[in-house]
């Protein structure tokens, strides 16, 4: 599983699911906080379309962390004020770059937390539909 994919799930996800897998890894590990969690702000760069020029459309206020395990390290980056996430992620990404034994269990639950957001967002998808109106029914004739 790429990284990206796997943060996904992770900030999408059950809170819990990042916090169960960094406590197993602060359980046996030394996780040495670089940076703590802090909030800053981050340019949003957009891609115009009709010419394709680059924009700076605002700032987005995200929660950053870096941690450090075996000399490896991670970094844990989440939109909103998310401290306890973002160092959650951390510990998470400096695993997975450190290549722990326990990351290889990992992939099964980050899979099915994949399969939870689906059905989630396709039940929501649903609820949204029925408010769907046809204005075709409702011409008069």
């Amino acid at each position: 599983m790429i990284r990206k994919q796997r943060t996904e799930i992770l900030i999408k996800g059950s809170a819990e699911v990042s916090a169960k897998l960094a406590h197993e890894i602060l359980q046996i590990y030394d996780v040495r906080t670089i940076e703590e969690s802090k909030n800053s702000l981050v340019m949003v760069k957009v891609r115009e379309g009709a010419q394709r020029s680059l924009f700076y459309l605002g700032e987005v206020l995200v929660t950053e962390c870096k941690v450090m395990i075996n000399g490896f390290l991670g970094i844990g980056m989440v939109k909103g004020h998310e401290p306890n996430l973002a160092y959650n992620l951390a510990i998470i990404d400096a695993a997975y770059n450190g290549d722990l034994p326990e990351t290889k269990a990992w992939t099964k639950a980050l899979l099915q937390e994949q399969f939870h957001i689906n059905e989630n967002y396709e039940a929501l998808k649903k609820q949204v539909l029925k408010t769907k109106v046809n204005f075709n029914t409702m011409d008069v004739q």
